[in-house]
């Protein structure tokens, strides 16, 4: 499940970083239920084949708006759409609840309403779908160089491993939150993704590589249900990989 959040400055303006990422993660926990955001942050979820892996199974867009340039900051005009998704109903019915009872929301040491709340259901299950990317997805894997160093390598959806890797991340999920075993089935092809759709993020100080565009899936029922609902990708709760249903004839929500 996803809910779209629509936010309004109190001067009708909201200024954030380049680099927003971690401020949108704070914001969310933040307005989580105390133990529920201690539980999420420390615990999480555990993929039984592997104790140390532990999911966050939550994931948010990119702030959806118009915004230009003021000087090192982002200044966006008028409301902006926040999306977040997870397949844990009881995070998001926290973050409603928390929503809907404060007057005003503090982010980024500036005051916001929230003008809106809207719930948004898994799509119907359809077999290949396209979607786009409300948050840029990451895909990459940990090597080890002739020295013996690790080095971490991001890899394009050009190439197989994307969405080998993808496909398998999901099958991770659906194991940690079901604790159902899928076969590894499916494939995640680029459709509208060139090379103006690379992302450089930095999050915590570290370089992460994402990738935006318009994609096909073609996955079984549970792995597409859970794309929708953890996102695609690696590093979802650090806000990579939401997607959203995409259409021909709907226009185009600015990203940043």
């Amino acid at each position: 499940m996803q809910l779209e959040i629509t936010l309004e400055g109190k001067d009708g303006k909201i200024l954030l970083p380049r680099q927003y990422n971690e401020v949108l993660q704070g914001f969310l926990y933040r307005n989580l239920e105390s133990e529920l955001a201690l539980k999420l942050h420390d615990d999480g979820f555990t993929d039984p084949k592997s104790i140390k892996r532990r999911l966050k199974l939550f994931t948010f867009s990119r702030v959806l708006g118009k915004w230009k340039e003021e000087g090192e900051m982002m200044a966006f005009d008028g409301p902006v759409c926040w999306i977040v998704a997870s397949p844990w109903e009881e995070l998001l019915s926290s973050l409603a609840m928390s929503f809907l009872c404060a007057a005003e929301l503090e982010l980024y040491n500036q005051k916001v309403r929230v003008a809106g709340l809207k719930v948004i259901p898994i799509p119907e299950y359809k077999r290949p779908v396209r979607v786009v990317t409300l948050s840029p997805i990451t895909v990459y894997r940990t090597l080890l160089t002739p020295e013996g160093r690790r080095k971490t390598y991001y890899y394009s959806p050009f190439e197989k491993e994307f969405s080998d890797l993808v496909v398998g991340n999901l099958v991770r999920k659906v194991r940690a939150f079901q604790g159902q075993e899928v076969p590894k089935e499916g494939e995640v092809r680029p459709v509208r993704v060139r090379k103006q759709n690379e992302h450089v993020i930095l999050y915590k100080g570290t370089v992460v590589k994402a990738w935006s565009g318009v994609y096909e899936l073609d996955l079984p029922e549970p792995l597409f249900r859970m794309a929708f609902a953890a996102g695609l990708g690696a590093k979802n709760s650090q806000g990579f990989g939401c997607i959203g249903l995409w259409s021909p004839t709907a226009p185009e929500r600015r990203k940043t």
